[in-house]
């Protein structure tokens, strides 16, 4: 069995979305065109990436409305409230995933893998929120929202699709680390990020 069962998909979402959330709650007025782990990104791109995501996820499961902007060519402008614009997105997604049925053998996804298993699927979902919380943060000069308990599920289901996406340029080749790196530094140089 894995790490992410079915009874406990929904609540990495959960905080997954959270984090993000938090993450851009925290970001201050003057911060928003600041350099970010996302090489050539501002906080504001990675914003919209990360809500673009969310978007994806929402329509491929309901059929409903894809991203209004390209989510990997973020246009560094959004209009009104960039949180508001997030809070739309997450509401998206989350209502879409409690469509979902527990233990889905094929939820569609925006992702060239085709459907996948609910636990793989919405923990695909749940990475990208996730990883983009942390980027925010840390260009933000806040705490990693990241925690082991969700770096270790996150961890299992990033080995089972991020191979094929670094192809597309969705995630930069993995770096190194030392026998003695935790579970969230371990996720993140996996994911091309280099934890600090």
């Amino acid at each position: 069995m894995n790490e992410t069962t079915t009874a406990s998909w929904r609540t990495l979402l959960t905080q997954a979305h959270d984090a993000l959330r938090d993450a851009v709650a925290g970001v201050g007025d003057e911060a928003w065109d600041s350099p970010t782990p996302c090489e050539k990104w501002s906080v504001t791109q990675v914003l919209q990436h990360a809500t673009g995501d969310q978007i994806a996820f929402a329509a491929a499961i309901t059929g409903g409305a894809w991203p209004s902007e390209d989510p990997f060519s973020p246009s560094g402008r959004i209009e009104g409230d960039p949180r508001a614009h997030l809070a739309a997105g997450l509401d998206a997604s989350a209502r879409a995933w409690a469509t979902v049925d527990d233990d889905a053998e094929q939820v569609p996804v925006p992702l060239p893998q085709g459907p996948m298993p609910a636990w793989l699927a919405a923990g695909a979902c749940a990475l990208d929120a996730a990883v983009h919380a942390w980027d925010i943060a840390v260009a933000t000069g806040q705490p990693s929202p990241l925690t082991p308990e969700m770096a270790l599920p996150l961890m299992e289901v990033a080995t089972r699709i991020v191979e094929p996406l670094r192809a597309y340029g969705a995630y930069a080749p993995a770096l190194e680390t030392g026998d003695d790196a935790g579970e969230v530094a371990v996720l993140l140089a996996y994911l091309g990020r280099r934890p600090i």
